[in-house]
């Protein structure tokens, strides 16, 4: 949501910022830029809060005359998008950015009353417009493509880089992520283990913080390293060599976008859009999810294979500066916004 009020074109859109509470970490960023800010001191969806917040934002869409709201995720989709159509403002749009897998039982089927209250739904992947399609009965021509985007002035091969303090002529297989079990990450320590079996250049880098950390580290062996989530992961993905995403469930990954904008050698499950993201052995390599002999396969493969690490890190590099830039996926989203305005 940040990314696409800072970047898009000011010549066509105002662009105002609401959440449920104040001190979100791109705030500051956000005030700095001219955005408008609106907390709506919604603290729960079942006290009184939530009316004084939808009334709120009533007031706000008509003393400001907002043409267009647009809810980013599932809480704000399942907040924003009736209180926006109840106070009859002229387009509504919701999104959906990851598996509806993941928010079952009631939440989903709320969501699916979003569906039909929302002029248009915005997805970033075509597995997730697919699973809208198929599963949740959504109508395809309700369903509006924008691809996430990457501040690629930030996320690049050069600039400062983490200290890993490891062996001379180590090859630093690593990931960034929050540490959950739809991260698959048990997976690569078992696949992990297998290559370093063989190749002791290999290194292992988990940086993240989150419910699994006690039982991964019980499951991780020698050269296995772990550090603690952090703001900025830009100087982290320089310092990895081949990054793993061995999600079991994902949408359209910015951890992935970051990380191959920043010349990692990107290996990911084949689930949801990462092989919208992935091209086989041209931009990464992809293996079955939850397959740990499978990904040992091809991390063994890139260890021992610094061309091709070296090629595909180039080709994955270019893909998301050419193709998923910030400014790409803003002009996209003011193309959707436009088409419904009008």
């Amino acid at each position: 949501m940040a990314e696409t009020a800072l970047a898009l074109d000011r010549a066509k859109f105002e662009p105002h910022v609401g959440c449920f509470s104040s001190g979100g970490f791109r705030s500051n960023e956000l005030r700095d830029a001219g955005v408008p800010i609106l907390e709506l001191d919604v603290r729960s969806f079942v006290s009184a809060s939530l009316p004084a917040g939808a009334r709120r934002l009533g007031a706000y869409l008509q003393s400001q005359r907002i043409e267009l709201v647009h809810a980013f995720d599932v809480p704000a989709d399942l907040f924003a998008v009736p209180a926006a159509r109840f106070y009859r403002a002229p387009v509504v749009l919701s999104s959906q950015r990851a598996s509806r897998a993941l928010t079952p039982g009631i939440t989903r089927r709320l969501l699916r009353a979003t569906d039909r209250l929302a002029h248009g739904i915005v997805v970033n992947s075509k597995a997730v417009a697919r699973e809208l399609v198929s599963e949740d009965g959504v109508p395809e021509a309700k369903i509006r493509l924008v691809y996430n985007g990457v501040d690629t002035a930030h996320f690049r091969r050069e600039g400062a880089r983490a200290e890993l303090v490891l062996p001379a002529g180590s090859v630093v297989i690593g990931v960034v992520c929050a540490l959950r079990p739809e991260k698959g990450l048990r997976v690569l320590i078992e696949a992990f283990a297998k290559v370093r079996a063989y190749h002791r250049e290999a290194q292992l880098a988990i940086v993240g913080s989150g419910p699994m950390l006690g039982e991964l580290q019980a499951a991780a062996g020698d050269g296995c390293h772990f550090y603690p989530a952090v703001q900025d992961v830009a100087p982290w993905l320089r310092a990895i060599d081949v990054f793993v995403l061995p999600s079991l469930s994902e949408a359209l990954s910015n951890s992935l976008m970051e990380a191959m904008a920043c010349g990692c050698c990107p290996v990911a499950s084949n689930v949801g859009g990462n092989p919208e993201l992935v091209y086989e052995g041209e931009s990464g390599l992809l293996f079955p999810a939850g397959d740990a002999t499978n990904l040992a396969e091809r991390l063994e493969r890139l260890v021992r294979d610094a061309a091709l690490r070296h090629r595909l890190a180039a080709n994955a590099e270019a893909r998301m500066h050419t193709q998923f830039a910030r400014a790409t996926a803003a002009k996209r989203m003011g193309e959707v916004y436009l088409e419904f305005l009008r």
